[in-house]
């Protein structure tokens, strides 16, 4: 680690970061509704990690996502998709037994009591993810390895993996891991805080809601979640439009997020990951690990899915410079992100 708390890089480097976890065939409704009124549903994409992955490789990072998909047409459309976005799928295993994950919501915010998703993932290719199933070879030479929640509540072996990945050995990179709590996939369990507390103590970088750490250990504050996870270096505590905190050993940064006038309430936090984790890898200070985070979730909350192209990184830059009193003041909407769109970048 640098004395900024940017993971150094490697001689034998190959990746910027490695994501791995399940990515799904995701079925958006075309209009809202409870999904038994819904008629037709739009095709995308949909995994935290291969979100991550997504969008640090279209902002410019050289990104992998490691998971395993059906041999079968939607695992087709997956790899594909996801390599659009100039993320290396090689080390994606085909799996001709199990399918391709796949999940159908409601377009209600993940947190309103109409939301539904209906999830088809039992038994799925990337549920047989294990330490017998992953090259482990692919998780190799790279500055960060980003893990989830998600994939250690997909069964037993997917846990063994990532209480593998997140030990404690020589060369390790920086472990991120995003708790991403899913009340559902743990449904039936009562593990589950035990579980994520444990693989957030080991990683080196965690991110997490601070309504999230309300529900899952009963922790209210950023003091009181920072005083429950002391040994990562790096703690990141998002308050949604009130901002985030992150701590740097010792040290607390806050900066608050800007207004976002929201097309889809999906697909933030993975977007505000992959912006701090971009900033973090271009050994930034804090304040603009966070504003690059806020940006980048704003891009993702001004489209209609979990999925958006970042900003430029000139321009992403030009925004995270501004002085405390602009950056108060700004206001995104949908477009924001293009070149030359500046009347969706308001500065009142």
């Amino acid at each position: 680690m640098t004395a900024a708390g940017a993971p150094a890089p490697r001689p034998t480097t190959d990746w910027d970061v490695v994501c791995l976890g399940e990515s799904m065939i995701t079925f958006l409704p075309d209009r809202p509704g409870p999904l038994a009124e819904v008629p037709s549903f739009t095709r995308a994409i949909g995994g935290a990690e291969s979100n991550v992955a997504c969008a640090l490789a279209a902002a410019g990072h050289r990104a992998r996502w490691v998971s395993r998909v059906g041999a079968d047409g939607f695992g087709d459309h997956l790899l594909a998709a996801v390599a659009a976005y100039g993320t290396d799928t090689t080390a994606v295993t085909r799996d001709p037994d199990r399918p391709t994950g796949l999940y159908f919501r409601t377009a209600d915010d993940r947190g309103a009591a109409r939301h539904e998703v209906a999830y088809y993932r039992h038994g799925s290719a990337a549920s047989a993810m294990s330490p017998d199933t992953v090259p482990y070879a692919a998780l190799d030479a790279t500055r960060v390895l980003h893990l989830t929640g998600i994939t250690a509540a997909l069964s037993d072996g997917c846990l063994a993996l990532l209480r593998d990945l997140t030990a404690p050995r020589p060369g390790r990179p920086l472990v991120s891991f995003d708790v991403n709590h899913r009340p559902r996939l743990w449904r039936g369990r009562t593990d589950g805080p035990a579980v994520l507390a444990e693989l957030a103590g080991r990683a080196d970088l965690v991110l997490v809601g601070e309504d999230e750490a309300a529900d899952v250990w009963d922790l209210h504050t950023p003091e009181a979640i920072r005083a429950a996870l002391p040994g990562p270096r790096h703690l990141v505590v998002k308050r949604g439009s009130r901002g985030a905190l992150a701590y740097d050993g010792p040290t607390v940064t806050e900066e608050p997020a800007p207004t976002v006038d929201v097309v889809a309430p999906v697909g933030a936090g993975d977007a505000f990951a992959a912006g701090f984790l971009s900033a973090l890898l271009r050994r930034l200070p804090a304040r603009d690990r966070l504003r690059h985070g806020h940006l980048t979730a704003a891009a993702a909350l001004t489209v209609p899915g979990d999925l958006a192209t970042p900003p430029a990184r000139a321009h992403a830059d030009s925004l995270a410079a501004l002085d405390a009193e602009a950056w108060g003041r700004l206001r995104l909407g949908p477009g924001w992100t293009r070149a030359g769109a500046a009347e969706e970048v308001r500065v009142p």
